[in-house]
């Protein structure tokens, strides 16, 4: 479960416990468990992750590939003003 879903849940938990008592909310926090403990929905939860890591690596190589042609691109722009500079200042 990631850390904003878990506050997520505990937020509205504790606001549905306040409202109507420590035995909803003991009753409310008693099914969370139990779902979050339930294999199918683990797997899921599994695979939910192992999906979005896979995106997020597919992600930080195509910005790793463009932040390197930006980079050559830049360079190339100053080493390409530095010589006509140079021809400027010469007479």
């Amino acid at each position: 479960m990631s850390k904003l879903s878990l506050l997520a849940a505990a937020g509205v938990g504790y606001v549905l416990g306040a409202r109507a008592g420590r035995q909803r909310y003991e009753q409310i926090a008693a099914t969370a468990r139990k779902v979050a403990d339930n294999p199918q929905v683990q797997r899921v939860s599994r695979r939910a992750q192992d999906a979005a890591a896979q995106q997020a690596a597919a992600a930080a190589e195509v910005a790793k590939d463009k932040v390197s042609t930006a980079a050559s691109a830049a360079a190339d722009k100053v080493r390409g003003g530095d010589s006509q500079i140079g021809m400027q200042a010469t007479p």
